[in-house]
């Protein structure tokens, strides 16, 4: 298994938040990571998302959990493995709230494809968090 977690805190309502991430087809507009996206659905477990980084290939994604207010988690499935990334809001205390997002890549080879692959997956965490909150405040 390979994992890897960020965190922000920020200022911004857990509402807020939620309301950017249900928002799919404008996550473009926060995270420069993301060419195109699609969804299938209702921001909600079981809908399918496709997202395109740009001058890659699309990306396959299910929402797995959705929890208004509290945590969604997406999968992505690249043969033997299972990439599983958790958005979730935290308490922080004093009216902020910490913005977490964790991967964690398991499944056959993932020992080895994990350090491959994961820091390129994660590398722009930090940036696309401080523009999703940064959007949040406004």
């Amino acid at each position: 298994m390979w994992e890897y977690e960020h965190s922000i805190e920020t200022g911004a309502s857990p509402e807020a938040i939620w309301r950017l991430w249900a928002d799919v087809e404008n996550w473009g507009t926060w995270n420069a990571g993301i060419q195109k996206i699609e969804i299938s659905g209702p921001f909600a477990a079981g809908t399918r998302i496709t997202m395109t980084p740009p001058g890659e290939d699309p990306v396959p994604l299910r929402i797995t959990e959705a929890v208004e207010g509290e945590r969604f988690v997406d999968e992505a499935r690249f043969g033997d493995l299972l990439l599983r990334t958790v958005h979730r809001i935290d308490p922080a205390g004093q009216g902020r709230i910490r913005v977490l997002y964790r991967m964690e890549i398991t499944g056959d080879g993932a020992d080895e494809a994990g350090p491959q692959i994961g820091p390129g997956i994660t590398a722009d965490w930090p940036d696309t968090m401080a523009s999703l909150a940064g959007l949040a405040l406004r």
